[in-house]
């Protein structure tokens, strides 16, 4: 071969590679219309069964203050709450793990409304409670639906939502006190640093008590996340009625003033 050819056919490989490459690209998820939309609700109630981690000091409160009709002769209700920022469906703020990470109050709300990628684990941890996410996981995810664009919300389908709300079940162990006996599945520390660093998500989401396994000692996957400024959702709900694209996402919490995180409503939105 003449040493034109040689270089028209590098040339020609190198454009139908990049061809392949741009096939291979994630299309928009497009926006559903609210008029029409599916709303799914991915939140657990909050309750007296509301899970928090072990080492909770103290777990959620609703105490009545009125009830009944007033001298006016109409009908009031109020109550009083009190929860741990960290327990139930709830978000992890970067500052959780990142000591200039933004606060509660502070995410752009914008960030949390997005399209969502929703990764189906439950074969694997059906096996191994102990299960974390790989990049290759993430990969076979992309190999269907195209590589996860930026600024998606990431959430792990584990099936431990259906245990909710059975402490020992959920969490591996019921100890009072006591976080060293956990297991249950979550992301691992190379899928975390892909998702976070090379596809740039705008947060992780899961349906257990952590984005870090229960048996985790070094809480790397938040160290990682919160360190990029990408927040956690945690014990997200119903996972399982979700299509692995073409969902969106609103997780807003509580807009606490310095807080590391608090109580999340979650949906998903679909197109019918």
């Amino acid at each position: 071969m003449r040493p034109g050819s040689t270089i028209l056919c590098l040339a020609l490989s190198a454009a139908t590679a990049a061809a392949q490459d741009h096939s291979r690209q994630s299309l928009p998820v497009p926006v559903p219309d609210l008029a029409t939309a599916k709303v799914v609700d991915l939140t657990h109630p909050f309750d007296a069964q509301t899970i928090y981690w072990p080492t909770s000091t103290s777990a959620f409160e609703l105490k009545p203050l009125a009830y009944g009709p007033t001298p006016g002769g109409w009908f009031y209700s109020s109550n009083t709450l009190c929860t741990p920022e960290h327990g139930g469906t709830h978000l992890d703020a970067p500052i959780h793990f990142a000591k200039d990470g933004a606060t509660a109050d502070q995410l752009d709300p914008r960030q949390l409304i997005a399209p969502a990628a929703v990764l189906d684990i439950r074969k694997k941890t059906a096996s191994d409670p102990d299960y974390r996410l790989t990049v290759d996981d993430v990969k076979d995810w992309e190999k269907r639906h195209g590589p996860i664009a930026a600024g998606t919300i990431v959430l792990l389908e584990t099936g431990w939502s259906s245990r909710w709300p059975d402490k020992k079940a959920y969490l591996g162990d019921d100890t009072p006190g006591d976080a060293s006996k956990l297991h249950f599945p979550s992301y691992g520390k190379e899928s975390a640093e892909y998702l976070v660093r090379d596809r740039r998500v705008a947060a992780l989401g899961v349906d257990t008590a952590s984005i870090d396994t229960g048996a985790s000692k070094d809480f790397i996957v938040h160290q990682i996340a919160n360190g990029a400024g990408v927040p956690g959702l945690e014990n997200v709900a119903h996972l399982d009625a979700l299509p692995e694209r073409g969902a969106w996402v609103v997780a807003l919490p509580m807009k606490i003033a310095g807080g590391s995180g608090g109580p999340l409503r979650i949906v998903a939105l679909l197109p019918r």
